[in-house]
């Protein structure tokens, strides 16, 4: 009697705990829809009305650079390979500026990489006694990863000018940031008995953590590096709106002069890349990570 009375009693708190889910649920869509309708209100107030009445038009861009593609015909397929663009009197394809793009993330994905590795050593708190020392590389790469790359590449084309080392620091910066944080959380949780075996055969710091952190993380730490390392190309793609080079920079150009065939064709090369990219990552992880467990 008791059993059935126990399972009753929890059949009981069960139903009331689910009723009260949906209630908090429920009011918690009524703010969401009362805040987007809110939201809406002030933006129209803010742009005199033009948000509201500029809806019916949303898809007359799209259908624009659409239909310029498709008056292109064959021919349509051609333009990444022709001679688009003139810059100190030399003339390059798209694929030449895809590469370029390709590049940037390439390198600031290895800084940030690297980096971001020695940092996350320092912010491991099961790693490094001193507490000082680890709520202070926290709080870098905290730093670090609170601007966006669009922001910091902003600052840097001011010091640097419009060229594609702006984007490479603001994204390796970003990236260490990123990277420092999610290596820091792998390192404490890593098993510690292949650190107290070195610390009992008097290694020293630097050996406990090479031979017995590092082996354990590093497969996570490759795979968190390639899935940034995708991130980073379509990061190297938007920073071209902002003249740090690449093919984002092409494509601002051909938005503002409203060339919808060449809009078309980038856009095109950019999924292109980036689904490519993503395959053959997802492929190098689970490889890798496969490998390293046997």
């Amino acid at each position: 009697m008791s059993e059935l009375m126990a399972t009753a009693n929890i059949a009981a708190q069960y139903e009331i705990a689910e009723r009260r889910r949906r209630i908090y649920t429920g009011l918690l869509l009524i703010l969401l829809l009362v805040l987007l309708i809110g939201g809406v209100r002030v933006a129209e107030e803010a742009n005199s009305g033009s948000i509201l009445a500029g809806l019916p038009k949303v898809f007359d861009y799209p259908f624009d650079i659409l239909s310029q593609a498709y008056s292109k015909g064959w021919d349509f397929w051609s333009i990444p390979f022709s001679l688009q663009h003139a810059e100190n009197g030399v003339q390059h394809t798209y694929f030449y500026y895809l590469i370029e793009t390709i590049n940037m993330a390439v390198v600031s994905t290895l800084i940030g990489f690297t980096l971001g590795g020695l940092i996350s050593i320092i912010a491991s708190r099961n790693l490094v006694k001193s507490r000082t020392l680890v709520w202070v590389t926290r709080r870098f790469t905290d730093i670090a990863r609170a601007f966006p790359e669009i922001v910091i590449a902003l600052f840097l084309i001011f010091i640097f000018g419009k060229n594609p080392i702006a984007a490479v620091v603001a994204i390796a910066f970003h990236t260490t940031g990123a990277l420092s944080k999610m290596f820091s959380e792998v390192n404490e949780n890593a098993d510690m008995k292949a650190w107290e075996g070195l610390e009992a055969a008097g290694a020293s710091w630097l050996q406990k953590v090479w031979f017995g952190i590092i082996p354990q993380v590093w497969p996570n730490w490759i795979s968190y590096g390639l899935l940034r390392f995708e991130i980073n190309v379509r990061a190297s793609a938007i920073l071209g709106f902002v003249g740090a080079g690449g093919l984002g920079q092409q494509f601002k150009t051909f938005v503002d002069w409203k060339f919808g065939a060449d809009i078309a064709a980038i856009i095109l090369l950019l999924i292109l890349t980036i689904t490519a990219i993503d395959i053959l990552s997802t492929w190098a992880r689970r490889r890798f990570i496969g490998k390293t467990a046997h």
